[in-house]
């Protein structure tokens, strides 16, 4: 045998020196479920380990992660139904807790990146990321909202504004509503494929978003496609996305790879809590060893194409990477 493919599994250092695939923090986004109020750190139930924290807490918990070397972060407003409503005012209001949030986040640490969520339901009477009429979700009535909601946003020091509602046209719409208020500099996250996946349901609960009525996949992308990822990657990327999203990642393994295959784009990758959550769950019945697979399974999406990763496991991959999990 001329070839034998186990000669460079030898021993560690050989193991180590021809290693293709380097995972580093940096590639890592943690996300944040903020809250009104102070004081308060509520864990989800169905994400242990993750919590709806004020802005008190919230700055403490990104100065602890900064001194892991994590810095990049996506955060989710948890919004009191009383705030609600059809057209989603209060995700533009001066006085919205989450635009104070990021405005603190800023001032404290500025060489963090904060990434936003752009869609109606966090702020929605009826639950849905568009405008709701009779049942339907209006397209272009939703883009001058999400519009609004993005540079209000950026005017609250986001560095990347992530719409994540899947309307069309909703990239270019944006970008021109940044540009025209002055922020050129402002990126844009494009939730680029984001499945009608059943793996949501944590994150639902965490922020208490989900429809009152009917479900979103006359928006959100049928699981079944892929071909439809490279039309909605082609459309995002000529109205001016700076990043391309696929969302699951584990499920979407395929997907992000065509992406990255056929996009010059940075791939991010949002490993949702479904997917999260069922590995918490064999971890804790001991089928598991959480040390090895969840650095594993963030290796895969890395391998598949992702540049950016976006996990509820970011602070302890940086927690082991530092030794100290």
């Amino acid at each position: 045998m001329l070839r034998r493919p186990r000669r460079n599994r030898n021993n560690a250092a050989i193991r180590n020196m021809v290693e293709e695939t380097h995972l580093r923090v940096s590639n890592l986004v943690y996300p944040l479920f903020v809250v009104d109020g102070k004081g308060i750190k509520e864990e989800i139930s169905s994400m242990p380990g993750n919590f709806r924290m004020s802005q008190d807490v919230v700055l403490k918990e990104i100065r602890e992660c900064i001194k892991l070397g994590l810095t990049n972060f996506i955060l989710f407003p948890a919004v009191a139904e009383k705030l609600k409503d059809k057209v989603a005012t209060y995700s533009y209001d001066p006085e919205n807790f989450y635009l104070k949030i990021a405005s603190a986040i800023k001032k404290k640490f500025p060489d963090t990146c904060i990434i936003s969520d752009v869609a109606m339901d966090p702020y929605s009477s009826d639950g849905h990321d568009g405008y709701v009429d009779d049942g339907q979700i209006v397209n272009d009535v939703t883009l001058p909202i999400l519009a609004k909601m993005a540079v209000a946003q950026a005017q609250a020091g986001f560095d990347l504004i992530g719409p994540s509602d899947m309307m069309d046209g909703r990239i270019q719409v944006i970008r021109e509503a940044l540009d025209e208020a002055g922020f050129y500099t402002t990126g844009i996250m494009s939730y680029t494929a984001k499945y009608a996946s059943a793996f949501y349901g944590p994150f639902r609960d965490a922020l208490d978003s989900a429809p009152k009525a009917g479900d979103k996949k006359t928006y959100q992308m049928n699981p079944a496609n892929k071909k439809e990822a490279l039309i909605e990657a082609e459309l995002d990327t000529a109205e001016g996305a700076d990043f391309l999203m696929v969302k699951p990642a584990l499920n979407y393994l395929d997907v992000i790879h065509v992406l990255k295959q056929n996009f010059d784009l940075p791939i991010a990758a949002y490993h949702v809590s479904g997917e999260c959550a069922m590995l918490i769950a064999a971890c804790q019945n001991g089928w598991l060893e959480y040390k090895k697979a969840m650095p594993e399974t963030l290796l895969s999406i890395h391998r598949a194409g992702a540049d950016v990763i976006i996990t509820y496991f970011a602070k302890d991959f940086a927690k082991l990477v530092k030794g100290k999990l």
